[in-house]
């Protein structure tokens, strides 16, 4: 059995996530790692900033709302990604129709006990949306409400609970519709790091509507490109990062054969075609933002974390800005109230290394122009080193 050991695989991690040389457009980046994490909006910028030479934040909006190259979709473990636009059909088919029909199963029952109606009621109001999405071309959910009044029907949920409370059923049917491949979040009310968007027609990324792809296939699709950027992995890894059963995850490498290798003790595997070694690249520093998708890429994380989880990580396994010398983290960065970058090293790297971390968070500093950036799910270091 071949051996892949921590030198080759943090090599790998350098070359193929276009950390340790920038890849040539935030879509070539994109690609690089599968989809982006995109649950919190400031990431995919910072995640393609990490990742792409000399680009900007009206370059990284135009190839998300203009030129419709990349397309914010749920997808695998019902997280939010970014995901280049040719294989959206393939993610839709391989993990957002699971969802999408539990989903439909959860809401209806949710509707049924408050009173408010049955599926049938659910559908046709789902139905009346995505009409009025595709009359407008792009709309609130506030516009889409007044055009579709069902959307005001009121809801409360978690009765008898401290946080009970009553909302309008609009978010969940525009969810339900964008899990079922027929909306899609457009350009967001307000700056880069927004959450809240506007929705618009699929057809609007994809001219013909969502592809119908077969789910073994896109499954083992998904596999093949995830092995291609992170491979060496384990199939637990494969596991955790799809969001599959066992079983799902062990017919999808069915259909893409991969090698058995050595991880030091442990059994990985790469694709068939994938065993040579990766020539070193030139030394490497890196500010990665929260939820980025290169350390959210695997389950068992030693080989590139360290004994540094707690610092970087919250309660629920969310992992906050990190500082990556070379294939591993070595301390964790934040935002002063004043927009300025800081960072703590829980590391030696030496006095050359050192220098060109200041001089990355410098850079980011200035990329940054002032905006701050407050990750959705906080963790101790970040806190301590973006408190006043």
């Amino acid at each position: 059995m071949r051996r892949l050991d921590v030198t080759e695989r943090r090599a790998r991690l350098g070359v193929r996530h276009f950390l340790s040389s920038p890849a040539s457009d935030p879509v070539e980046a994109t690609r690089g790692l599968v989809v982006l994490h995109a649950t919190d909006p400031a990431s995919v910028f910072l995640s393609l900033y990490a990742r792409t030479a000399r680009v900007d934040v009206g370059t990284i909006e135009r190839v998300l709302y203009e030129d419709h190259s990349l397309v914010r979709m749920l997808g695998m473990r019902r997280t939010m990604f970014v995901v280049p636009v040719e294989l959206v059909p393939v993610v839709q088919a391989g993990a957002t129709d699971q969802i999408a029909a539990r989903q439909l199963r959860t809401y209806t029952k949710l509707f049924a006990d408050a009173g408010v109606g049955d599926r049938n009621w659910l559908v046709q109001v789902a139905d009346a949306t995505a009409r009025a999405v595709a009359a407008r071309g792009e709309a609130t959910g506030a516009e889409l409400s007044a055009d579709v009044p069902e959307l005001r029907t009121q809801v409360r949920t978690n009765e008898g609970k401290a946080y009970a409370a009553t909302q309008n059923i609009t978010t969940w049917v525009l969810m339900l519709l964008s899990m079922q491949g027929r909306i899609v979040r457009g350009r967001p009310r307000g700056s880069w790091v927004s959450s809240q968007y506007r929705w618009a027609p699929i057809q609007s990324w994809l001219p013909g509507g969502m592809p119908q792809v077969a789910v073994e296939k896109s499954r083992a699709e998904i596999v093949r490109r995830w092995l291609a950027a992170f491979g060496p992995g384990t199939i637990e890894d494969l596991r955790w990062w799809t969001g599959w059963t066992l079983g799902q995850v062990k017919l999808a490498l069915a259909g893409v054969q991969p090698v058995e290798v050595d991880l030091d003790g442990a059994t990985g595997l790469v694709l068939p075609d994938d065993l040579e070694l990766t020539p070193e690249p030139d030394p490497w520093i890196v500010f990665l933002p929260a939820l980025d998708s290169t350390p959210m890429g695997w389950t068992e994380r030693s080989w590139y974390l360290a004994e540094h989880g707690t610092a970087l990580f919250d309660r629920s396994g969310n992992i906050g800005p990190t500082v990556w010398s070379d294939g591993r983290i070595v301390g964790g960065w934040g935002q002063r109230p004043d927009g300025e970058v800081v960072y703590r090293l829980l590391e030696d790297v030496g006095a050359d290394k050192a220098d060109d971390v200041v001089a990355a968070a410098d850079r980011l500093t200035t990329w940054l122009a002032g905006v701050r950036v407050t990750p959705r799910f906080r963790t101790p270091l970040e806190r301590e080193l973006s408190a006043p």
